[in-house]
Parts: C-alpha cells; sequence; structure tokens
C-alpha cells in the first residue's frame, strides 16, 4: 500500500507545529496542510501575548510566590467544575497538564530556547472560597517574544525538517473530507485555494482552484476552534447564559471557522463540550483592525470602576482580572451586551495592557529598553493610541462630560449622572481608609502585597475623581470571541475516541481541536495562561504517539 507520508497534520498552528516537530525528531514524514497562506504559519498563537500556565517557576520563587502542584491542581479542578459523564478523560487531562505545568514543561521549553520575562502575572484571581475558581497565586508567564516568540523554536524545527526531506508544507489546502480503508482513517480530501499574497490574519481568497486527495498512516488534527464563526458561536452558545449577544467582537480571524470539526465528526470523531466556550468580557473595538470585527482584549489590574450598561457597579466579586465567565454570566442577565470600565489617566497608565502580541512592541519584540520606556511612559503608547483612537475610549476633565460621552458611545440615553456618580463616589469614600468594607478595595490594597503588581500591575490607591489623577476615561466593553473549550474527545495519546469511547483508528487530535486535550481540560473556566500550553502539551503528545504508531 503506497502512502503520501507517515502522518498528515490538519492545521499548522502552534499545536500542528508542535506535533510536526516532534515527528520530525523520531524520522517520520509528514504532510503539513492548512488552508492559509504560508506567513499565517503559527495561527492564532502569533497574535497571542505568549502567556503560559506554569508552577512552581523560577521566575515565581525570586517574586516570593510559594506555589506547588497541589495548590494549582486544587485551582484548575475548583475552576473547571466537571460534573458531566464525558469528563472522564478532560478530567485525566487536567492532572497530567498540572503534572507537566509543575515539572517537565519549563526546562523542556528552556532547552529549545523560550525565555521569559521576570514579572509573573495573576490573571483570573476568583474571589471565591479556596475550592472555588481562579489562581490562589500568579502563575501567568509571558514569553519573551510574546506569541511569535514561543512559535518560533517549533517553526524553526519543522522548517528543518523540510530541509532534511521529512516535512512538505502544503498550504492553500483546504480539507474537506476523511475517508478510511479497512476500518483506519488513512486519507484526507480537500480543495487547492488559489495562492494569496493576504497579509496575516485578513482574508484570504477562497477561489477554488482544485481538489487533492492524501493518504497516511495516521492523521492529526489540529485545526483550531470556532471564534471567528459567529454563527456556530451562536449555535454552540450555552443556554445556562442566556440569548447570545446580538454584537459580538472577534478576537480571531474569521478562518477559524470550526468546520474541520464537524468533518472529523462525520468520520466517526466524537465532539463533546461543545456548550463549553471562552469569551471574554473587556472587549474593544481595534482602532486599526487587521480582520473583520477585530477585537482586542484590555488585561486590567484590579482598580477601574466595572458598571453595567445602566450605571450599576458590577456584584462581587466581578472586578477586573477575577471571573470572566462569571462576569460573563452576569452580564447576560441585564439585557445588555455590553459594561463599561470608568478610571482615569493615572489607573489606566499603569493598569492597562493590551493582549496580542502586536499591541506590545516591546515585549514581541524582546527590547529590554522598550520595557524600560514603556514603565516610564504616563500611558502607554498602544494604550494611548486606542484612548486618541479608539471608538470604545471617551476622555473628559468632569464627569458630567463624560457620562454624555458614554452615552453618546451607544447612541441611548442608558446612563444618567446622577446613578454613575453615586457609584464612584462611594467607592471614593472606602479609599481614605486602610480599613473598608468594600471587597475592591480590598483586593487592591491585597494586590500591592504582591511586589509584581505594586511594581508595574496595581496604581497606588486614590480616588478616581481625583483632579490630579485625571483625565477622566470611561471604556466601552464587548463580549469578544476567543476559545472554544470543548473539542474532539481523545484519550491521553491524543488518539480520538468515537462515541462508544472506541478509539477511531488512525486518527489524533490536539490544541483548541481537542479542548485542548480530551476534548475539554478546562471544564467550564481556564484559569489563563492554559490555551497556549495545552496546544504544546496536546500536540507533543499527538505527535510522539502518531510517530510510534506507523512503521
Amino acid at each position: 500500500m503506497t502512502y503520501d507520508a507517515d502522518v498528515i497534520v490538519i492545521g499548522a498552528g502552534l499545536a500542528g507545529l508542535v506535533a510536526t516537530a516532534e515527528l520530525v525528531d523520531a524520522g517520520r514524514k509528514v504532510i503539513l496542510l492548512d488552508q492559509e497562506p504560508e506567513r499565517s504559519v503559527g495561527g492564532q498563537a502569533h497574535w497571542s501575548f505568549g502567556g503560559l500556565f506554569l508552577v512552581d517557576s523560577p521566575e515565581q520563587r525570586r517574586m516570593r510566590i510559594k506555589d506547588s502542584r497541589d495548590l494549582a491542581l486544587q485551582d484548575w479542578m475548583g475552576t473547571a467544575g466537571f460534573d458531566r459523564e464525558e469528563d472522564a478523560w478532560p478530567r485525566r487531562w487536567a492532572e497530567a497538564y498540572v503534572d507537566f505545568a509543575a515539572g517537565e514543561k519549563r526546562p523542556w521549553l528552556h532547552a529549545r530556547g523560550v525565555r521569559f520575562f521576570p514579572v509573573v502575572g495573576w490573571a483570573e484571581r476568583g474571589g471565591y472560597d479556596a475550592n472555588g475558581h481562579g489562581n490562589s497565586v500568579p502563575r501567568f508567564h509571558i514569553t519573551w517574544g510574546t506569541g511569535p516568540g514561543l512559535v518560533e523554536p517549533f517553526e524553526r524545527r519543522v522548517r528543518e525538517g523540510v530541509a532534511r526531506g521529512l516535512v512538505r508544507l502544503a498550504f492553500r489546502h483546504r480539507v474537506t473530507g476523511l475517508a478510511a480503508t479497512a476500518g483506519a482513517v488513512d486519507t484526507v480530501t480537500g480543495e487547492i485555494l488559489e495562492p494569496s499574497d493576504a497579509v496575516r490574519g485578513t482574508a484570504s481568497s477562497r477561489e477554488v482552484t482544485g481538489s487533492f486527495s492524501l493518504r497516511a498512516q495516521a492523521v492529526i488534527v489540529t485545526s483550531g476552534g470556532i471564534g471567528g464563526n459567529h454563527d456556530l458561536v451562536r449555535a454552540q452558545w450555552p443556554a445556562r447564559l442566556g440569548t447570545p449577544p446580538e454584537r459580538l467582537l472577534s478576537g480571531v480571524p474569521a478562518h477559524v471557522d470550526g468546520l474541520m470539526l464537524g468533518i472529523a465528526e462525520a468520520a466517526g470523531a466524537s465532539h463533546i463540550n461543545k456548550d463549553r466556550m471562552w469569551h471574554y468580557t473587556e472587549g474593544i473595538q481595534n482602532w486599526d483592525p487587521i480582520w473583520a470585527k477585530h477585537g482586542i482584549r484590555i488585561l486590567p489590574g484590579p482598580s477601574p470602576l466595572w458598571l453595567d450598561a445602566t450605571g450599576k457597579r458590577l456584584p462581587v466579586p466581578l472586578f477586573p482580572g477575577f471571573d470572566t465567565l462569571g462576569t460573563l454570566d452576569h452580564i447576560m442577565t441585564t439585557g445588555h451586551d455590553h459594561t463599561w470600565f470608568v478610571l482615569n489617566q493615572r489607573i489606566i497608565g499603569k493598569e492597562f495592557a493590551l493582549s496580542g502580541s502586536e499591541q506590545n512592541p516591546d515585549l514581541t519584540g524582546r527590547s529590554v529598553r522598550g520595557v524600560i520606556d514603556r514603565a516610564r511612559q504616563a500611558v502607554p503608547g498602544p494604550v494611548r493610541a486606542f484612548m486618541d483612537n479608539g471608538a470604545d475610549f471617551v476622555v473628559e476633565r468632569d464627569l458630567s462630560a463624560l457620562v454624555r460621552g458614554m452615552n453618546a458611545v451607544t447612541k441611548e440615553d442608558l446612563l444618567d449622572e446622577a446613578t454613575v456618580r453615586r457609584e464612584i463616589v462611594a467607592r471614593d469614600r472606602e479609599i481614605a481608609n486602610p480599613f473598608t468594607k468594600d471587597l475592591q478595595v480590598t483586593a487592591i490594597h491585597g494586590a500591592r502585597r504582591y511586589l509584581g503588581d505594586k511594581l508595574i500591575r496595581t496604581a497606588a490607591p486614590h480616588r478616581i475623581l481625583d483632579p490630579g489623577a485625571g483625565p477622566l476615561i470611561a471604556v466601552r466593553l464587548s463580549i469578544l470571541t476567543r476559545k472554544s473549550l470543548g473539542g474532539l474527545e481523545t484519550d491521553l495519546s491524543s488518539r480520538v475516541l468515537t462515541g462508544t469511547g472506541e478509539s477511531l483508528p488512525g486518527v489524533y487530535a490536539a490544541g483548541e481541536a481537542a479542548g485542548f486535550g480530551g476534548g475539554g481540560v478546562h471544564g467550564y473556566r481556564a484559569l489563563e495562561g492554559t490555551f497556549l500550553g495545552g496546544c504544546i502539551f496536546s500536540g507533543r503528545a499527538a505527535g510522539r504517539a502518531a510517530a510510534r504508531s506507523v512503521t
């Protein structure tokens, strides 16, 4: 029987690159397929902030953070909330991933040239009890070089495989079907799209110029999720969150369409936990968009006052950076799909970061001078650009004008000055005294006990209406699509399973297509820094297992 390769990998994002690199290390011949042009190699990881979840790392220890495998597993399980029969494999993947994050992950990445920014971030802080959602300690390690810096070592190994004759890169190949011989999937069919010089992330042509049929002993699906397909997001929207928002921003390009998941299902794969998804509540319109409905996520510190569409403060513990999906759940009960941050220039200068490699040129460019210059600026350049040009930003010297501007942004008179002023003044009264019943103020004081937050992420407590800290700023926040938490069900070797729990012969899956492992390693919620790491861990497992399976 003639094969075109030992293994076919579908999707040239981070998981696909990791899987292919492992196959190259094993001396296997690989065809790597992707529907986009070659300049889009790396997929969504390229656009990311490069955050990775690590446990008891040297970076943590230098920041005086005490962490452990048991504490991280407690946080993961309290966050995931596994409660379904089909969570058996996701739960096992979660345990394996925490072991990886607390053990081999950092030295394995370090050996491949990955380095980290020395200050560890504290994402998804939770705010509930010890067994509830959230990270008990800071674990968000920013890759030096952000997303591109993380993609680079794996892309390099794949291109070395090309030079050795082990890897064939087949871009502009869109898969439309999987077929089996003697019960094992060994054939990948699809359409060849016309060449495109589209800039990374922008829409590329869908003009079909031919077809292809390729055969291999194993197929690895690493095609990503559904975040760019708003119709599919709405179709799979969880009933527990009510009606999907009418207005959604996209955190990923339109080609992240989820169509390969349906193709795998048609071939017999079990696709579980479709209604589990991760969308951000702090999305803003990109003033300089790359793809349609391009949104950027604000990575906020703990100080902004978070108001709903009518000016009422969000309930405890829905503070900035504490519980993404808990906040989304609450927003969906308000009858509106947007909220507001209200703050001032002193806070935005210290506490606002923007997610994405292109919004952090200093870190992405590995520029020590750039990082130092950012720290010295009253407002970092990328944030200032949004203040000056962003459609969601209102900047005014007095509160009356701010509220008028907020209503002008939404073209609705949902806010009145008295309501907004009452919320701000009540919060400001709590600031002057170290004793407070306001739990957000308590959280601000708590954040500043952590050296990393005190240095670069949390402004000293002060009144929002302090004239010396102005001007005042309001930011409209929208729902931003990002990640699928469900996916193709896999065992710990990344073998895709059928609805009866048996393996689907010849098929493996990794990355977001596999729910980052098992069909949903995160359960209902994520701890952040776990998406890229999930691509790496599951891609590595898939590549190694597929390498062992071929002859």
